[in-house]
């Protein structure tokens, strides 16, 4: 029987996904703790969720004025640590909840990411996952000593070639290569580890590989391109697509269109497992949770809108007053996360919008379209997407940390348990177990 995939979305940081998270009043301020991570960890294993996934930018959101004294007064996710390094914290506190965590493939080697993902899946025994990203900016760029970001098609060109050359590590060592015959002196099999000999237009890569394949192969690939070419990329390599469909007539188009996308690639669908955002407020009462969801309305505010939407767009929004449109050449040039360009042409009608429509309609900075109720109205909203379909699971992300994930845990997963849409146990002990994904077929 199909089972949602439940996943929460974290950030090495100093607040959750939403900058105003850490003035909630119930937030935890011991974010640069381990205990931290444990606890959040344990919280999410206990509710069965499938993976505690770590998102991940080079550069604080300072794009903004092109100053970072904004970014640090307002706490607007200023502190960003290695996210891979973060999630072993949560790796030691938990025994099956899977682990993933963003790297970039503007910004690092091919071979470096395999290898430190490749480590982490053993140290793991089989729990984890690689977010393929291209970034979004030029601060990015200059806090990797580039001048500037690539453009948006021209990353993903780079990133196919990534991606190859990491699947071709991953898969060179057989599943058996290592006997350990003490007697006959034989630590591997010289025959079943196979060099990868890359050479593409714009990667080289030698090999042999450093890391034997992990209980699960190898890490689950996490994608969540947005734009054309982005859909392009997560048809051809993702195994899990995170996804900010908005609402749920755009989630079922969206979600057939890159399913029938993958199969177009000679991809089985149903090995791609598509996860909507969403941030549900719940609690005991709908009454309750509406009362939670108007205070926390109050701790966002303005810069926070301003930076993340500069920060996502690759421009910055203080070059423009308020209520001035933006030309057709400015929309055109805008990089990053096109969607949520495209998203709030889409939703508004606006052809030229202006600064004050984009902060309006694009919720950035901001919890939007949450999702407020009971555990029994919030279960129905994600029975609706996981069975219409527009969606085969959710990505939940915390308004606050730990009482969201807490309230969710608590209440509505036992609503989906009772209602036969998600798991009461977990099944196996991998993260490719979990998601109902094959092992991936090693080189021969």
């Amino acid at each position: 029987m199909r089972q949602m995939t439940l996943v929460g979305f974290l950030q090495a940081q100093n607040c959750t996904t939403i900058p105003a998270s850490w003035r909630h009043p119930e937030a935890r301020t011991d974010s640069m703790s381990p205990e931290y991570y444990r606890h959040i960890g344990r919280v999410l294993e206990r509710g069965k969720f499938d993976l505690g996934f770590f998102d991940d930018r080079l550069a604080m959101p300072d794009l903004y004025t092109g100053d970072h004294a904004h970014t640090v007064e307002h706490g607007i996710r200023c502190v960003k640590m290695d996210p891979v390094t973060v999630l072993m914290a949560m790796a030691m506190a938990t025994t099956h909840l899977g682990l993933g965590a963003t790297y970039s493939t503007s910004y690092y080697e091919p071979f470096h990411v395999a290898r430190v993902f490749a480590t982490l899946d053993l140290m793991t025994e089989g729990r984890a996952a690689w977010n393929v990203v291209t970034s979004l900016n030029d601060n990015e760029a200059k806090n990797m000593g580039r001048l500037e970001h690539p453009a948006h098609d021209a990353r993903y060109d780079l990133a196919d070639e990534f991606v190859e050359v990491v699947l071709g590590h991953w898969n060179s060592w057989e599943d058996d290569a290592i006997v350990l015959d003490r007697a006959k002196g034989v630590f591997a099999e010289p025959s079943k580890v196979h060099r990868l000999d890359y050479e593409g237009e714009h990667y080289r890569s030698r090999g042999p590989f450093t890391v034997p394949r992990s209980p699960q192969g190898h890490p689950v690939v996490i994608q969540a391109g947005q734009s054309a070419r982005g859909r392009e990329f997560a048809a051809r390599w993702g195994e899990l697509i995170f996804a900010g469909y908005g609402t749920i007539e755009h989630g079922r188009e969206q979600y057939a269109a890159l399913k029938e996308q993958a199969a177009s690639k000679g991809r089985d669908p149903d090995q791609m497992k598509i996860a909507s955002l969403a941030y549900p407020v719940v609690a005991e009462t709908r009454e309750e949770a509406l009362e939670k969801k108007a205070a926390y309305d109050e701790l966002p505010n303005e810069v926070d809108q301003l930076s993340l939407l500069s920060e996502a767009l690759n421009f910055d929004f203080a070059s423009k007053e308020m209520d001035e449109p933006f030309s057709d050449e400015e929309l055109e040039g805008l990089q990053g996360l096109l969607a949520i360009r495209d998203g709030v042409l889409r939703r508004s009608g606006i052809k030229n919008p202006t600064v004050r429509d984009f902060v309006r309609v694009s919720g950035r900075g901001r919890v939007g379209d949450q999702w407020v109720g009971s555990a029994s109205e919030i279960a129905d909203q994600m029975e609706a997407w996981f069975t219409e379909p527009a969606s085969d699971g959710f990505v939940i992300g915390a308004t606050h940390i730990p009482g969201a994930f807490e309230d969710f845990v608590d209440l509505v997963v036992p609503e989906l348990q009772r209602r036969g849409l998600f798991r009461e146990e977990y099944t196996g002990t991998t993260l490719r177990d979990h998601l109902g994904l094959r092992m991936p077929v090693a080189s021969r």
